[in-house]
C-alpha cells in the first residue's frame, strides 16, 4: 500500500513563472515533450480569462474584499496532489486515473470552497502523474486570536469599537495554513484516497518536499557535473588514443628497421656465398695447375708463378672481403637483436599504459555508471550522422530539435527530416540502460517508419501478413 501526497505552499507576488511551468510555456529538463499532449486542464476558466495567473486575479477582484491587498500578502496557495510512483502507475493502468482526478477535485472544492479553486492541471509528461491546483485563500468568520503565554496584568477596559462583520470575505492564507488544519488536510485527503490503495504518510516524519525551483537547480548542477565528467573522459580517451598511436608508430618503425636489417643481412649473405663460390673455384683451378706442373717442369715454373700471384693478390683480397662481410654480418645480427629487445620493451610499456588506462576507465565506469551508456549513445549519434554540437546537446539528457539527414546502416541509405526531436531516455525494461529516441520512438523504429514512407512515395505497398484459413490454409 503506497502513500498519498498532499503538499501546500504559500506563494506571494507574481505567479507568471509558475503559470509558465504548469501550462508548459517553458519546458524543463524533467518534462517529456512527446507526452505533453496528455496533460489536462481540470478547471474551466471564466469568460475572458486565458490562463492561471489571470484566474487568480479574477477571483481576487470578484470576491468582494473590503481591504486593499498588501504588497507581500499571499494571494494564492499552490497545492500538489499525487501518490507514490508505483501506485500512480497502477491507478493509471487500471483505468482509474480520471476517477482519481474527479475525487481529488471534489475534495479540494469541499475543503477550500469551489469559488477559491481557480485552476487545476493534470500533468502526465513527468515521471509520476500529479495535479497542480491553485487555491485563492478567501475566508469568512472571526479572525484567529494570537495566543500568548505571558500573563498580562489587569488593565482598565479600553473603549469598545464596533466590530467588523465576521461574515465579510477577507484574504487570509494564515487561516487556511494553520498548523492544526494542515494536519487535518493530510488526514481527510488520505481518507478520500483509501479506495485507491493510498494511505497517509507517517505523522511527524522529517521528510522534506523539494520545491520545483530547487529540484531543477539540483538537476542542472548534476547535468553540469555529468557533462564535465564526459569531457574529462573524452580527454582521457583522446590521450589514450594518441599514446597507442605513438606506440604503434614506434613499433612500425622498429619493424621497418628490422625488415631492412634482415634484407641487408640476406644481401650480404648472398654476396658472401658468391665470394666463397669464387674462392672455391680459384682453389680448384690451383689444384689442377699443380697436377699439370708435375708432368711438365717448364709449366711448373709458370704455374708456380701464377699460383704465387693469385695467392698473394686475388685470394687474399677475397679472404679480406669475406672477413669484412662476416664482421658486418655479425654487426647486423647484433643490431637486429637490439631492435628486437627495444620492440619487446616498447610492447611491455604499451601494455602497462593500456592496463593503467583500462583500470582508470573501469574506475570511471564504476563511479559514473551512466558514462558507459553515454559513450555508447555518443558513438551511435556519430554513426547516424549527428553533428558534434547536436551530439553534445543530446548527451545533456534533454530534448533536441533538429533537421537534416540521418544514415541507417540497416537500409544503407540516408533519410531526411524537416523537424524531429532527439532525446536520451531510460530503458523501460533495463533501468541501467539508456536509449536514443527520435520523435519519441527508438532509432530503429524511426528508420523503419521512414523506410515505409519512402516505399509509399515510389508506389510500393508494404507486404501484408498472411491470413490463416482453417480449411484452406494461408490466404494473402
Amino acid at each position: 500500500m503506497g502513500y498519498v501526497v498532499l503538499h501546500l505552499d504559500k506563494s506571494p507576488g507574481n505567479e507568471a513563472a509558475m503559470t509558465d511551468h504548469i501550462e508548459r510555456n517553458i519546458i524543463h529538463p524533467n518534462v517529456d515533450p512527446t507526452r505533453t499532449h496528455l496533460n489536462k486542464n481540470l478547471i474551466e476558466f471564466p469568460d475572458g480569462v486565458k490562463d492561471r495567473t489571470e484566474a487568480i486575479q479574477h477571483r481576487l477582484k470578484t470576491a468582494g474584499l473590503g481591504r486593499q491587498i498588501g504588497k507581500n500578502q499571499v494571494q494564492v496557495i499552490r497545492i500538489m496532489l499525487t501518490g507514490t510512483q508505483e501506485d500512480m502507475s497502477r491507478i493509471q493502468n487500471e483505468g482509474k486515473l480520471d476517477e482519481w482526478c474527479k475525487d481529488s477535485m471534489d475534495y479540494l472544492k469541499k475543503t477550500f470552497g469551489e469559488e477559491n479553486l481557480v485552476a487545476a492541471t493534470l500533468h502526465m509528461d513527468e515521471t509520476t502523474p500529479h495535479i497542480h491546483a491553485s487555491i485563492v485563500p478567501i475566508v469568512r468568520g472571526e479572525r484567529r486570536k494570537k495566543i500568548s503565554n505571558k500573563k498580562q496584568p489587569e488593565q482598565t477596559p479600553k473603549r469598545q469599537y464596533k466590530k467588523k462583520d465576521p461574515n465579510k470575505p477577507r484574504l487570509c492564507a494564515d487561516d487556511v495554513m494553520a498548523r492544526n488544519k494542515l494536519t487535518e488536510y493530510q488526514d481527510t485527503y488520505a481518507e478520500a484516497m483509501q479506495k485507491y490503495g493510498l494511505e497517509r504518510g507517517v505523522k511527524g516524519s522529517e521528510a522534506r518536499h523539494i520545491a520545483a525551483t530547487e529540484y531543477h537547480r539540483n538537476l542542472a548542477m548534476e547535468t553540469k557535473d555529468l557533462q564535465t565528467n564526459i569531457d574529462l573522459l573524452f580527454a582521457a580517451e583522446e590521450a589514450k588514443r594518441q599514446s597507442i598511436e605513438e606506440f604503434k608508430r614506434q613499433e612500425l618503425e622498429a619493424k621497418k628497421k628490422s625488415i631492412q636489417a634482415e634484407e641487408l643481412k640476406q644481401q650480404k649473405e648472398s654476396e658472401l656465398k658468391k665470394t666463397e663460390e669464387n674462392l672455391n673455384q680459384v682453389k680448384g683451378q690451383l689444384k689442377t695447375e699443380e697436377l699439370k706442373s708435375k708432368v711438365a717442369d717448364v709449366g711448373s715454373n709458370i704455374m708456380d708463378g701464377i699460383g704465387s700471384m693469385i695467392g698473394t693478390s686475388k685470394v687474399k683480397r677475397q679472404q679480406q672481403v669475406i672477413e669484412v662481410l662476416k664482421s658486418k654480418n655479425a654487426g647486423l645480427h647484433t643490431e637486429i637483436n637490439t631492435l628486437k629487445e627495444q620492440i619487446q620493451t616498447k610492447e611491455k610499456e604499451q601494455t602497462k599504459v593500456i592496463d593503467r588506462l583500462r583500470q582508470e576507465l573501469d574506475k570511471i565506469y564504476s563511479l559514473f555508471p551512466k558514462i558507459k551508456e553515454l559513450l555508447r549513445i555518443e558513438n551511435l549519434c556519430r554513426h547516424l550522422g549527428f553533428s558534434e554540437s547536436l551530439t553534445k546537446a543530446i548527451l545533456e539528457m534533454k530534448p533536441v530539435g533538429f533537421k537534416g539527414k540521418l544514415y541507417s546502416s540497416e537500409y544503407q541509405r540516408h533519410f531526411e527530416t524537416e523537424h524531429s526531436v532527439a532525446e536520451i531516455k531510460l530503458s523501460a525494461n533495463e533501468p541501467d540502460k539508456l536509449r536514443l529516441t527520435i520523435d519519441g520512438v527508438g532509432d530503429t523504429s524511426w528508420f523503419r517508419q521512414k523506410y515505409k514512407e519512402f516505399q509509399a512515395t515510389i508506389g510500393i505497398k508494404p507486404r501484408q501478413k498472411p491470413e490463416v484459413n482453417k480449411s484452406t490454409g494461408f490466404r494473402w
